[in-house]
């Protein structure tokens, strides 16, 4: 398949029609939609055969034969999901074309044309006709340039609505093309539309705007650290969806089976994105916010600032470490235990020495305890025969299975080895250590008492997010709480490797060779069909690592949350998208060098990893860009100058009231259709700046962003943009906290038409 689509999608050029002049754009945009028609046509018969093919694999009659079963439900899945690829791609099919010099036998120039799509489409003859925009002959139509075409002569834009192309914007890099002065060269035009069009609330599919230096980014080595600094509106989370569809495409042997993760700083964030790798063909990505990369939990509450920068701290691994071991104590006195009316007594030194062994396992917590209520068995189980038969009993080493099985089950004996060695899970660590304060300073001798006072909490309160990478921390150490679910885990290995077996069996008796392999059918198998899908399986299982790691807003995280990343992606292949400058939380560093040191530490690359800068603000108008960075730069913020490439209409707006805002925008949705798309009110207090506009404006007004009015916090407004922003109070942002300059940074810059600021005072210094 993916040769197929290497080859070049060729159509004659009909030299007749006349470049520029109206009447030979009308023909061009007829010429083109009669070739996006024949594209269609083969999508829908590709879709037809898709679903006649999966028709006949349910007809199927295969018995009781498991095997054969197997067989049929994993073919049948195969052309599920194929159907499901196949409808994704519907909207913007094709969205491009490039010209190419084709040289005749008498020696003129001709054309041949390359079209771009979201997938690769071959026709009947098995001839390509559409090129997939991730293979490498597609590069040309985002990295072309005047200076450098590649060996293309022209650059075309297909901008279309549902099937229909609606105009067509062309780049001439070849002067023998041009008609006199009729010519109309479109540099940036398809971008430019994508950037003034209203927002939708969800991330619009821009893979026919990618720019050169954005490609270039998007199609780098997939081994190593590679950072992607920029300010805002310069494509960085576009770059990041787009490098996790071409990876998974180009490296497909290694990522299919282990994933990409891609994290985002916020539950809103994956819901802006979540139909962006769909729509480009992709969709074995896993997404997950912060608060959601410790299976079971789903936390969503932010710490206060002073609390999160100390769960942050790379010392907090050293104290989940220490906690963990001090569960493990000796008695101070012998403990005499009554075990079916005989007394006995365990010695201090019998617990040590069963600690001993227990921690030369190297294993984790719970699964060395295992060793440890073992070799503390063993040592009573032999000193009780040796009371027993000093009393006169008649009895040998044959009876020793028997008496280790009657301290098992004694209540003296498992409450003393309990009390020596506890078993833990991480949800029960973490919530004694901020429920005991005493234990806590045991465990922090050197802290400032008031450091302790910010941790103490009930056992009751909910997790936060900057639990998470404690929980997973603690896990580590601890292993598996039940040693069932480690025999668990060993058998479904082992059922793994039977699976794979019959899957190359399958494949044999089939003779489809080629078109599947073994792991991949074994993944299908009706066995297994509750293991469900990569997301679905990953989020389920904490030591889950995956082939590459995308980090989006990476300049948020704590040294914890890079550890916690580092057990996701051990292979250190990570895509880390973010801007310094834009850091708002307590945790955050002021520059990458240091926030990479936990990913890094360690590793003989630790100095190696690449840094790529993205220069052009395609999003937010130049007047909004010129303010935020003033702002910014008047405050100490580390700024990655950039350069907008356009304005808008409206100058920013200074209002006394939030309410007067709102109402102005409103009013202007009301009269000026181009004055349209989503709404932010970002506030501290948002959930009473919603209530308060909740009650003056009704429905209009919500949370989500599918909302007409979104009211939403700084940090939920991270990696979102939308055509008005409403920032309340910008002198309390500011104040709010250390990083308060970040987070009004944030703020001002996800506007791509209109800025309000409400102040009733002066603004802080350099806004203005």
């Amino acid at each position: 398949m993916v040769d197929s689509e290497q080859r070049e999608v060729e159509r004659d050029v009909e030299p007749d029609l006349e470049r520029g002049s109206e009447s030979g754009r009308n023909n061009e945009l007829r010429s083109e939609q009669g070739y996006v028609a024949t594209l269609y046509a083969r999508l829908d018969a590709l879709k037809l055969e898709a679903e006649q093919q999966l028709a006949a694999i349910r007809k199927l009659d295969v018995g009781g034969n498991h095997q054969g079963r197997s067989e049929r439900d994993t073919f049948a899945r195969i052309y599920e999901d194929r159907i499901v690829q196949l409808r994704d791609v519907d909207e913007r099919l094709a969205f491009g074309r490039i010209e190419l010099s084709d040289s005749t036998d008498d020696g003129e120039e001709s054309s041949a044309y390359r079209y771009i799509g979201r997938i690769g489409l071959r026709d009947e003859d098995l001839q390509p006709i559409l090129l997939d925009w991730r293979v490498p002959q597609a590069s040309a139509f985002y990295q072309a340039t005047a200076a450098n075409p590649q060996g293309t002569r022209a650059r075309r834009h297909l901008i279309s609505k549902g099937r229909s192309i609606i105009r067509i914007e062309d780049e001439i890099f070849d002067v023998a093309l041009l008609d006199g002065d009729t010519a109309e060269l479109q540099g940036e035009g398809a971008l430019l539309a994508a950037l003034t069009a209203q927002r939708t609330g969800r991330m619009s599919d821009i893979v026919a705007t990618i720019q050169a230096e954005q490609d270039r980014i998007i199609r780098s080595d997939l081994n190593g650290v590679l950072v992607v600094q920029g300010g805002p509106g310069t494509g960085k989370t576009a770059v990041a969806l787009h490098r996790a569809a071409y990876l998974l495409y180009s490296h497909r042997d290694r990522l299919r089976n282990s994933g990409v993760l891609i994290v985002g700083p916020s539950t809103a964030f994956l819901e802006y994105i979540e139909a962006v790798l769909p729509s480009l063909g992709e969709t074995g990505v896993v997404l997950a916010s912060l608060g959601r990369l410790y299976p079971g939990v789903s936390a969503t509450t932010e710490d206060a600032p002073a609390i999160a920068a100390i769960k942050g701290r790379a010392d907090m691994a050293d104290l989940v470490a220490r906690a963990v071991r001090s569960r493990q104590r000796v008695p101070a006195e012998p403990q005499v235990l009554d075990v079916n009316g005989d007394r006995l007594t365990l010695d201090p030194q019998v617990v040590q020495n069963a600690m001993h062994r227990a921690r030369e396992s190297g294993k984790p917590y719970n699964e060395a305890r295992v060793t440890f209520v073992k070799q503390a068995l063993n040592a009573l189980s032999r000193e009780w025969l040796a009371q027993l038969k000093s009393n006169g009993n008649s009895m040998d080493d044959s009876d020793l299975p028997m008496l280790r099985e009657d301290l098992r089950s004694a209540e003296d004996v498992r409450v003393a080895l309990n009390t020596a060695w506890l078993p833990l899970t991480p949800e029960k660590l973490l919530q004694d250590l901020y429920a005991r304060p005493q234990w806590l300073a045991e465990l922090t001798p050197r802290w400032r008492a008031e450091e302790r006072a910010l941790l103490r909490r009930g056992r009751d309160a909910p997790f936060t997010i900057s639990d998470i990478p404690l929980l997973d921390e603690a896990a580590e150490l601890l292993g598996e709480y039940d040693v069932v679910d480690a025999a668990q885990k060993r058998e479904q290995k082992q059922q793994r490797k039977r699976d794979i077996e019959n899957a190359e069996a399958a494949i044999q008796n089939m003779d489809v060779k080629g078109l599947v392999n073994a792991k991949d059918l074994a993944d299908n198998f009706a066995e297994l069909a509750d293991r469900g899908t990569t997301a679905e399986r990953a989020a389920a299982d904490r030591s889950w690592t995956y082939g590459h790691v995308v980090v989006d807003e990476a300049q948020e995280l704590s040294p914890m949350q890079w550890r916690l990343l580092l057990r996701r992606g051990p292979l250190r292949s990570f895509t880390i998208v973010g801007d310094i400058a834009q850091a708002a939380s307590a945790a955050a560093s002021t520059n990458w060098r240091d926030a990479l040191q936990p990913l890094l530490a360690g590793s003989p690359e630790a100095d190696r990893w690449r840094l790529e800068e993205l220069t052009v603000n395609y999003r937010t108008p130049s007047q909004i860009a010129e303010a935020a960075e003033s702002m910014a730069v008047a405050h100490g913020l580390p700024v990655t100058p950039s350069r907008a490439v356009r304005s808008s209409e409206w100058p920013i707006a200074v209002v006394p009231t939030v309410r007067g805002a709102v109402g102005t925008e409103l009013a202007l949705r009301q009269t000026d259709p181009s004055a349209g798309g989503t709404v932010a009110v970002i506030a501290l207090d948002s959930d009473r700046v919603y209530a308060d506009l909740r009650a003056e404006f009704g429905a209009e007004i919500g949370h989500g962003l599918s909302s007409e009015v979104a009211v939403i916090t700084p940090q939920d407004a991270k990696g979102l943009e939308f055509d008005a922003v409403i920032v309340v109070d910008p002198g309390a942002i500011l104040a709010a906290s250390t990083r308060g300059a970040g987070a009004l940074y944030v703020a001002m810059t996800r506007a791509t038409q209109r800025l309000y600021l409400v102040s009733a005072g002066e603004l802080p210094p350099g806004i203005l």
